[in-house]
């Protein structure tokens, strides 16, 4: 994920003449402190595309792997209350990373991003009785557990909630490998 990162860093001074730790500064001095607020105040403003103000504002926050490891990340994620999610995500993980080599888990504050060329699904505890799954299948109606995300996370287009892991079965796996295959 470094690798990728400082690719993204290199076309980002490419493209705006401004290096990651040069934005970076720009974000932290606009005085946002809403994630997507940011984002998009960095779009609106600066021009920049989602991906790159999405990256800033990460490693402006330290909110992913840019700036912290990505096990304390994990760890963070699956704190106290919601500790107990810890077993479904490890499920969903491992199910996942069978469908291909080439599955990425990428930690952010408070979920993990799923990616192969591109982010196909995000896995989150949202809260104690809740673990929600976000899945990048545009196009697909949404019916029964497999809602559209609206407002919730821009980078996906549906969303499942979990309220016992026993309700992440054969449909959440389907819809996971549907989004896997579509990032390819």
């Amino acid at each position: 994920m470094a690798d990728e990162f400082e690719k993204m860093g290199e076309s980002l001074r490419a493209k705006t003449g401004k290096g990651l730790d040069e934005w970076v500064a720009t974000a932290r001095t606009a005085g946002i402190s809403g994630h997507m607020a940011l984002v998009n105040h960095l779009k609106s403003q600066h021009g920049l595309g989602h991906g790159y103000a999405n990256m800033i504002v990460h490693a402006a926050n330290a909110s992913s792997s840019l700036s912290q490891d990505d096990d304390a990340l994990v760890e963070a994620a699956f704190n106290e209350a919601r500790a107990h999610w810890r077993p479904l995500y490890d499920r969903l993980t491992q199910l996942v990373q069978g469908f291909g080599d080439d599955v990425e888990l990428s930690p952010k504050k408070g979920y993990v991003s799923l990616r192969r060329k591109k982010q196909f699904a995000l896995l989150q505890p949202s809260t104690k009785d809740r673990f929600d799954i976000g899945l990048a299948l545009k196009g697909e109606e949404p019916a029964g557990k497999l809602e559209a995300a609206g407002s919730w996370n821009a980078m996906v287009s549906h969303r499942v909630r979990i309220a016992d892991d026993v309700e992440a079965g054969d449909d959440v796996a389907g819809w996971l490998r549907a989004a896997y295959d579509r990032a390819g």
